[in-house]
């Protein structure tokens, strides 16, 4: 399953169902002059020479501005489904020759109606489209390479890495969010932390502290495996030096992923963490300080501050902070980036007006804009420098964390080996099975699976 299953990253519009009441007039459109045309880059199509993990991708051929015309249908998911209308407005005023009627997905049945419409040739012209969907997308040949026109160097490395699929980027990164720690400064300080360990050993010490403290239940509250549960333990993987693939290949049982996994599950065998916790009382748990840490993404901050504001406690965001995953010894900390990409699908009659909408969604104004409305984190690095975001501290330190943040491979087989994975990490946390016993099964239905290439 796509992390993009998940609730927006959107801060507010999350937390409360009236965001499109409070947003629905929109402030005027920050508009940049896109380029009149572009110059013609590499030819579409994959790259058949291996290219290394630091050569620029291969794009697209180049498009044209001028002259702009038609209409573009374009499907996005969920709460942005319902916001984009108001945003493309702008885009609409700039090329007022071109129409672009947006199409609100749910996101249950979102992927089904892209492989659906994909089969069938009835694809939109511009669609938001999941990070972990892109290898899928590109080898049914269904998207178009993105135009070398668009400086993929603006968006954070790990988000454009999503949109990479065989050496060839198929899209732009739209949207951002990664995962920090989030911890009860008060309680951390009771049991003797001022901030929180940069490294493994010492985070699980400070967990293992917490836990002692009065009302305090669990030290930590970690995700005992199911869907998803990768984008916890992944982390530490790759806070440890871990790789997940080769340019041909999945490397789920490193070394460095053992140790990971490992580590992971010592949450659960000296009982810091919660094997099988109760569902959906993240916010409960954690503004009555029973549960004073967990990982998750931005949008956990106005859940748990809007959660202690119903119960009377009106200060909540004074009384916790955020923090990087830790690291193993002498590694940078390194967490899950999600978010969305925006794609062109191949099968496009307006291929022009199509990227030069994508291209306009991605400028750094109305990336601002955008998060205004939505809260949806920026993809542009940029759009960052914008007081809107810099004068919110920890969401700032989101900001930070994206910098070294990365994605899972982007083989069209991914979430068939995630499923395999989480099964594994479900059995580390509640049957106490190895590192290398669950890297060893998961590495073997990875095996089975193929890359999908």
């Amino acid at each position: 399953m796509s992390d993009l299953r998940w609730p927006t990253s959107a801060r507010h519009l999350i937390a409360s169902t009236t965001r499109d009441e409070e947003t629905s007039v929109r402030r005027p459109t920050l508009l940049i002059a896109l380029t009149t045309t572009a110059l013609a880059l590499s030819a579409c199509g994959r790259d058949e020479g291996g290219s290394g993990a630091d050569a620029a991708p291969e794009t697209g051929e180049a498009v044209s501005t001028e002259d702009l015309s038609g209409e573009l249908e374009v499907w996005a998911m969920g709460a942005e489904g319902e916001a984009l209308p108001d945003l493309v407005a702008g885009f609409e005023e700039a090329y007022p020759e071109v129409s672009v009627n947006v199409t609100p997905v749910p996101w249950d049945s979102a992927h089904e109606k892209f492989v659906n419409s994909i089969t069938a040739g009835t694809t939109p012209d511009v669609a938001m489209i999941g990070t972990t969907w892109m290898g899928e997308f590109a080898g049914m040949d269904a998207l178009d390479p993105t135009p070398g026109s668009i400086d993929s160097s603006a968006f954070f490395e790990g988000a454009q890495g999503t949109t990479e699929v065989d050496g060839t980027s198929y899209g732009v990164p739209w949207y951002v969010e990664t995962r920090m720690v989030y911890y009860r400064t008060d309680i951390a300080e009771a049991a003797g932390y001022d901030e929180v360990p940069t490294d493994q050993a010492g985070f699980h010490e400070m967990a293992a502290a917490m836990q002692e403290q009065e009302g305090v239940d669990w030290g930590i509250s970690l995700q005992p495996g199911q869907t998803g549960s990768w984008q916890t333990v992944v982390p530490f993987g790759w806070s440890g030096g871990a790789e997940l693939a080769t340019q041909d290949a999945y490397t789920l049982d490193t070394p460095q992923m053992v140790s990971a996994v490992d580590y992971f599950g010592s949450f659960f065998t000296d009982e810091i963490a919660d094997a099988n916790p109760p569902e959906g009382q993240t916010e409960a748990t954690f503004t009555d300080g029973s549960v004073p840490m967990f990982i998750s993404g931005p949008w956990m901050m106005s859940l748990v501050e809007d959660f202690a504001a119903e119960g009377g406690e009106d200060a909540f965001g004074e009384m916790y902070d955020v923090a990087p995953v830790p690291a193993a010894d002498g590694a940078e900390s390194s967490s899950f980036i999600g978010g969305s990409n925006l794609g062109v699908f191949a099968d496009t009659e307006n291929r022009d007006a199509a990227w030069a909408l994508v291209d306009w969604l991605t400028q750094p104004e109305t990336q601002v804009e955008w998060y205004d409305m939505t809260s949806a984190l920026p993809s542009v690095q940029s759009a960052w420098d914008d007081e809107a975001l810099t004068q919110d501290e920890k969401l700032a330190k989101f900001g930070d964390a994206l910098t070294t943040a990365q994605a899972p491979p982007s083989f069209p087989t991914w979430e068939q080996v995630a499923a395999a994975f989480d099964a594994e990490m479900e059995k580390v946390a509640k049957q106490g099975l190895s590192g290398e016993e669950a890297l060893q099964a998961a590495q073997s239905q990875a095996d089975s699976i193929g890359t999908g290439q």
